[in-house]
C-alpha cells in the first residue's frame, strides 16, 4: 500500500506541476514565433546603416544569431520575475493609462521597454546590451498585440474560451497565432503581405509615439465593438480582424526600427 500511495502522490505532484506550468506559460507566446520573427525582419529592413552595424556587432557575440532569431528569446527565458514585463492590463471600460494602477513599480511591458531601451543605449557591457536588444525586440512586438494591453478581468483574453479552425483555443491565442495560421504563409510571403497593408500616415508617422500612446492604441482595438466574438469566431470575424492584425505587425516592425535607430549608436 505504501508503494501505491507513493506512486499516487508522485503522479498527483507531476500533474500539479504540469498544470502550474501550463497556467504559467499560457499568456507567453505573443504573436507566436512567426509573428515575432516577421516584426523583427521588418525592423531589420528599416535600420539605419550605423544601427545595423552596431546590431551586427552585438549579435556576433552569439554565433549565427539574427534579429528574427532572437525575437522569441524573452519568451524562452521567461520566469516569475520577468512575466509581468510582457503585458499591460487595463480595467475594463477604460484605455486611459494610470501608472500606479496599471504598471506599479514599472512592472509591465512599458516599464520593461523603457529599462531595456536605456540599457541598450548605455555604455554597459556588450553582453548586457545584447540581452537588452533581445528583450527590446520582443517587448516592442508584445505591446502591439492588442490583447497584451487588454483587460485585467479576463487576463488579456486568456480566459475567453472558443473554438477556431476546428480546435479549442482562447481569444488571446487566436490573436497570437490563430489568425496568422489561417493565412498559411511562409515568413517571406507574410512579410510582403504585412508591408502591403495600408497604414495611415497618422498611425505610421515620422517619429516614434510615446509608449503610453502605443499601449492605449492597442487597448482601443480591444475595446471596439465586435472585437470580442459572439460565440465561436467564424470566417467573417477572421476577414474583419486579419487586416487589423497585419497593420499591428507593420506598425510594430517600423516602430521597432525607429527605436533601435535611436538606441544603437
Amino acid at each position: 500500500m505504501s508503494c501505491v500511495y507513493a506512486r499516487s502522490r508522485l503522479l498527483a505532484s507531476g500533474m500539479l506541476s504540469l498544470l502550474l506550468l501550463w497556467a504559467f506559460a499560457a499568456p507567453v507566446w505573443a504573436w507566436g514565433v512567426q509573428g515575432h520573427q516577421v516584426i523583427a525582419a521588418i525592423a531589420w529592413r528599416e535600420l539605419s546603416p550605423p544601427a545595423r552595424a552596431e546590431a551586427l556587432r552585438l549579435l556576433a557575440l552569439e554565433t549565427g544569431q539574427s534579429l528574427p532569431s532572437i525575437s522569441t528569446w524573452a519568451d524562452e527565458h521567461r520566469g516569475p520575475a520577468t512575466a509581468p514585463w510582457h503585458y499591460l492590463n487595463f480595467p475594463r471600460g477604460t484605455c486611459q493609462f494610470d501608472a500606479q494602477r496599471d504598471c506599479p513599480d514599472g512592472q509591465c511591458v512599458l516599464g520593461a521597454i523603457e529599462r531595456q531601451r536605456a540599457l541598450l543605449a548605455s555604455p554597459a557591457t556588450d553582453a548586457e546590451r545584447l540581452r537588452a536588444l533581445k528583450y527590446l525586440v520582443h517587448f516592442v512586438a508584445d505591446v502591439h498585440q492588442p490583447l497584451h494591453a487588454g483587460y485585467r478581468d479576463d487576463r488579456g483574453g486568456n480566459t475567453v474560451q472558443l473554438r477556431f479552425l476546428m480546435r479549442g483555443s482562447n481569444l488571446h491565442a487566436l490573436w497570437d497565432k490563430g489568425l496568422l495560421e489561417r493565412l498559411d504563409l511562409e515568413n517571406s510571403a507574410l512579410i510582403a503581405t504585412v508591408l502591403a497593408q495600408p497604414v495611415t500616415p497618422e498611425a505610421l508617422g515620422s517619429s516614434l509615439p510615446s509608449l503610453i500612446d502605443i499601449a492605449q492604441e492597442s487597448c482601443r482595438i480591444v475595446a471596439q465593438p465586435g472585437f470580442y466574438p459572439q460565440g465561436d469566431p467564424d470566417e467573417a470575424y477572421a476577414l474583419r480582424m486579419t487586416p487589423v492584425l497585419l497593420q499591428r505587425l507593420a506598425l510594430a516592425g517600423r516602430r521597432l526600427a525607429l527605436m533601435l535607430n535611436q538606441a544603437l549608436p
